[in-house]
C-alpha cells in the first residue's frame, strides 16, 4: 500500500504516514513552498504545502521558529554567576574547608526553631547559600551549571530568576515543615532547576530539535529519579528538601513560556511587571520578621501541669528536655549555639510561701559560675522587680551569664501560692535578644488551676461530705494552695466532727492566721494546746500566734519550749535564732 503523503525534497522524495507528517507541519519543519502530494486531496499532482487546509490548521510561524531556532549554546552569565556567589559565601563562612553546627546557625542555616519562634524567614533563602564541605558545593554547583544553563538558554533572565527564587524558598519552607534539622545547601534548587528541565521537555517535546528531544524529555526523568535515590540511600541527606524543591520546578516549569514562544515587549514597564513575584517573595522573606513577630510568629501551644496545677504557653516545635533550673522544662529543640529553655519549678517553703527569699536562695545558689558548669566565666544578677503573674504578685530576678562563646540572658519569676514558690526560668542566648519577649509572651499566658491533688481530695470529700479525715484532707490541701478562707472552713468541720486531732486544730490555726484573722487562730492555737500541751507542732503554732498579736518574746518562749520538745528540729532552731536577734539586747 502506497504512503498516503509524498514530500518533495532536494535530497529526493521523502514517503511520510499522514500522522508523522501533521507532527513535522506542527514543528515548523515543512516549508510553507514545500512540495506535497497527498492523494484524496491533491490527486497525483505535487502541490505547495500552504495550500493545504491541513498546512493552515496546524502551521503555527512562531512554533516553527521554536524548532529551528532552540538553542543551548550560549554561555549561561546568570548560573555561573550564581555559582561565584555560592563559592564565595562558602570560603567567607567554612572554617578549614568544613562548617559545623554552630556556623550554620550562625551563618542563615535554615534552623526550625528560629525561624518559627522569632519570625527569622530570611533564613528560609540565605540556607541556600550555605555548604557544609567542598564535596557538597561542587556536586551542587557542577548539576547547577548543566541543568541551570540549560533553563537559562530556555526561558527569559526574570523567568529564570523567579524560578531559582521560588524554588529555593519552596525548597527550605518544606525543610521547615517536615524535617527538624538544621539545612543547608542550593541542592533543593539544583532539584528545583531539574524539574523545571522536566516540565520543559514534556511539555514542548514536540517542538525541540531532535538532538535536544532526548536529553530535555524523557531521558531527565531517570536522571531526577536516580539522584533522589542516591539522597533517599545517603546519611544526613534532606530529602524533604529536594522534593519540595523539584515540586516547586516542576510546578513553575509547567506554567513559563520559553523566550522563543514569548510576545515581543509592548510596555517599557514589562519587565518590571516579571520582577515583582521575585521581589515580592524576597520582600515577604526579608521583612517577615517585622511583619509576623509577636503577632503571628511564633504559633504557641497550652502545655498543662497536672501535679503542679499551672498552665502556660510554649512555642509550638518546642520539646521536653532535663533541665537544671526546674523539673519540668521545654527548650526550643537546638544542642548549641541558639538554644532556649524555660524550667518550671514549685519550691515548698513551710514558713510559708516568700518570693523573694526564694530568688535570693535561687541566686545564691544556681546563679554561680561553679554551679553553672566550667564555661561560665562570670554572673551579673540585677536587683529583684515587683511584678504581677497572672492574678498573683511575684518578683522577677534579670541575670546575664558570660560563657567562653558568648553572653547568656536569664529571666526568672517567683510567684507565691500558698505554701509554695512557682520558679519561672527562661535562659536565651544574648545574639537573639527577641526571646526576651517571647519569654514575656510565654509568661502573659500563665495561669494557675486545680492541682490533681486537690481535686483527688476534693472528691473524697464529696463522696464522703461527714467524714472529718476527709475534710481535715481537704482543707490541708486548700491550704498548700493559698485557699485560706475555704481551708478553714474545711478545717472547722474537720474538728467539729472529731475534736479529739489536736494537728487539724494546728492546721486551722494556720489557716486563719493566712486568712488575716488573728484571734480566731490564736484561739485554735490555744485549743490544740489544751489537748498536747508539750507538742512542739502545738507550741510552734501558738508561738505564731503570739508574734501576730505583737508579742515576740513570748512568742520566743513557746518557740524555746518546742525546741525543748524537739532538740532536732532546725527550722524551729533557725526560726528561734532569728526571732532572737531581732529582739532589744
Amino acid at each position: 500500500m502506497a504512503d498516503p503523503v509524498t514530500l518533495r525534497t532536494d535530497a529526493g522524495d521523502e514517503h511520510l504516514d499522514l500522522l508523522e507528517f501533521e507532527g513535522r507541519l506542527r514543528r515548523g519543519e515543512v516549508s510553507p513552498s514545500a512540495l506535497v502530494r497527498v492523494p484524496g486531496v491533491t490527486g497525483g499532482a505535487f502541490v505547495p504545502a500552504a495550500s493545504l487546509e491541513l498546512y493552515k490548521q496546524l502551521h503555527e510561524p512562531r512554533r516553527a521558529y521554536f524548532s529551528r531556532s532552540f538553542s543551548l549554546v550560549k554561555f549561561p552569565w546568570l548560573t555561573s554567576a550564581l555559582i561565584l556567589l555560592n563559592l564565595a559565601v562558602f570560603l567567607a563562612t567554612a572554617d578549614n574547608g568544613t562548617m559545623e553546627l554552630d556556623a550554620m546557625v550562625r551563618s542563615g542555616g535554615k534552623v526550625g526553631p528560629l525561624i518559627t519562634d522569632l519570625g527569622e524567614l530570611w533564613r528560609l533563602f540565605t540556607a541556600n547559600f550555605l555548604h557544609q564541605d567542598a564535596r557538597h558545593l561542587g556536586l551542587n554547583m557542577f548539576v547547577l551549571f548543566n541543568v541551570g544553563g540549560a533553563l537559562e538558554n530556555t526561558y527569559r533572565t526574570l523567568d529564570y530568576l523567579w524560578l531559582l527564587v521560588f524554588t529555593g524558598i519552596c525548597t527550605m519552607t518544606t525543610s521547615l515543615m517536615l524535617n527538624d534539622a538544621i539545612t543547608i545547601g542550593a541542592s533543593g534548587m539544583v532539584f528545583g532547576c531539574l524539574g523545571g528541565v522536566v516540565a520543559f521537555g514534556l511539555k514542548y517535546r514536540s517542538l525541540l530539535p531532535s538532538r535536544y528531544r532526548s536529553v530535555l524529555g524523557d531521558a531527565a526523568i531517570p536522571t531526577v529519579l536516580g539522584l533522589l535515590l542516591i539522597g533517599i540511600t545517603s546519611h544526613g541527606v534532606d530529602n524533604w528538601a529536594h522534593i519540595g524543591g523539584l515540586f516547586a520546578g516542576l510546578v513553575t516549569g509547567a506554567f513559563m513560556r520559553p523566550r522563543l514562544l514569548t510576545d515581543a515587549r509592548r510596555f517599557w514597564w514589562e519587565p518590571a511587571l516579571r520582577a515583582l513575584p521575585s521581589l515580592g517573595v524576597l520582600a515577604v522573606v526579608f521583612f517577615g520578621q517585622t511583619l509576623f513577630f509577636g503577632s503571628v510568629l511564633p504559633v504557641m501551644r497550652l502545655e498543662r501541669d497536672d501535679g503542679y496545677g499551672m498552665a502556660m504557653p510554649v512555642p509550638r516545635a518546642w520539646v521536653r528536655g532535663a533541665n537544671p533550673f526546674g523539673t519540668v522544662a521545654w527548650y526550643n529543640g537546638l544542642s548549641g549555639l541558639g538554644r532556649a529553655s524555660v524550667a518550671v519549678e514549685a519550691v515548698e517553703m513551710d514558713e510559708g510561701a516568700d518570693a523573694p527569699a526564694q530568688a535570693a536562695r535561687f541566686a545564691a545558689e544556681k546563679l554561680q559560675p561553679r554551679a553553672l558548669g566550667p564555661d561560665v566565666l562570670s554572673v551579673k544578677s540585677e536587683a529583684l522587680e515587683a511584678v504581677r503573674v497572672g492574678d498573683r504578685d511575684a518578683v522577677r530576678l534579670r541575670a546575664t551569664i558570660d560563657e567562653t562563646g558568648g553572653q547568656t540572658r536569664l529571666l526568672a519569676w517567683f510567684v507565691p501560692r500558698g505554701t509554695l514558690v512557682f520558679q519561672l526560668v527562661f535562659v536565651w542566648p544574648q545574639a537573639w535578644p527577641r526571646y526576651a519577649q517571647v519569654a514575656e509572651q510565654m509568661l502573659a499566658g500563665v495561669r494557675f488551676e486545680e492541682p490533681r491533688a486537690l481535686r483527688l481530695v476534693r472528691a473524697e470529700a464529696l463522696v464522703f461530705p461527714n467524714s472529718p479525715p476527709a475534710l481535715a484532707r481537704l482543707g490541708a490541701a486548700m491550704l498548700d494552695q493559698g485557699d485560706a478562707l475555704p481551708a478553714a472552713d474545711a478545717l472547722t468541720a474537720a474538728v467539729r466532727g472529731d475534736p479529739n486531732v489536736w494537728a487539724w486544730r494546728v492546721s486551722l490555726s494556720r489557716a486563719w492566721l493566712s486568712a488575716g484573722d488573728v484571734e480566731r487562730a490564736c484561739a485554735a492555737a490555744s485549743d490544740a494546746l489544751a489537748f498536747a500541751p508539750d507538742e512542739a507542732a502545738v507550741l510552734e503554732a501558738d508561738a505564731r500566734c503570739e508574734l501576730a498579736r505583737g508579742n515576740p518574746q513570748r512568742a520566743l518562749d513557746r518557740l524555746e519550749q518546742a525546741l525543748a520538745a524537739a532538740p532536732g528540729d532546725e527550722r524551729l532552731k533557725a526560726a528561734a535564732s532569728r526571732l532572737r536577734s531581732s529582739l532589744p539586747p
